[in-house]
């Protein structure tokens, strides 16, 4: 079995400094999903050291960063009509249920970005399975030192990603969609308890 280490961008700055970082991070490749690619190249570290965001590099055991995910904490809406009644109990323990409009108004975790490193070798990534494993290990974490239940995420609507999410191992849940007109794209918003 392949090992990993999850690092803290952060930390990350403070073992090796930001020059070196940001030469590091220059060579990750996301060619599926530009977005993600953009972000780690010019933003992850601005993010983090302004409170935004907090990046998460996945380092496999030849010192590469074999994948990243990025964490924020955010307000979301959650209609209840979408719900099963097991799942309204579930999530009134973590929301305030407006009556009137008929959401529910949580402070959840978002995965704001989530992918591999299309530049590591073969055989030496990391797989979504696994990537998502050390993603909540990371909010279990967080979770036990400030409390929270929900996490959510957005994606593209497309087929392969929404399986990947909302298969039985990860459990991911729709409940909204938003279209971004700048990009011509429609994503899904999914939730999950943990």
């Amino acid at each position: 079995m392949r090992q990993f280490d999850t690092v803290n961008v952060l930390d990350m700055i403070g073992a090796i400094g930001e020059t070196k970082l940001k030469q590091r991070l220059s060579d990750f490749s996301c060619p599926i999903n530009p977005e993600i690619e953009q972000f780690v190249i010019n933003n992850a570290i601005d993010f983090a050291k302004r409170k935004l965001s907090v990046t998460y590099f996945v380092v496999n055991e030849f010192g590469k960063i074999a994948a990243v995910f990025t964490l924020a904490h955010k307000a979301v809406e959650i209609e209840n009509a979408s719900l099963s009644n097991s799942k309204r109990k579930k999530i009134s323990r973590y929301a305030v249920l407006d009556s009137e409009a008929g959401n529910y108004t949580v402070s959840a975790f978002l995965i704001a970005q989530f992918g591999k490193n299309y530049a590591v070798d073969e055989g030496k990534g990391i797989s979504g399975s696994e990537l998502m494993d050390l993603t909540f290990e990371i909010l279990e974490k967080v979770q036990h030192d400030i409390g929270g239940g929900i996490v959510f995420l957005e994606c593209e609507d497309k087929e392969k990603l929404l399986d990947f999410y909302q298969n039985e191992k990860n459990g991911f849940m729709p409940f909204n969609e938003r279209y971004s007109v700048n990009e011509n794209t429609k994503y899904i918003q999914l939730f999950n308890f943990f």
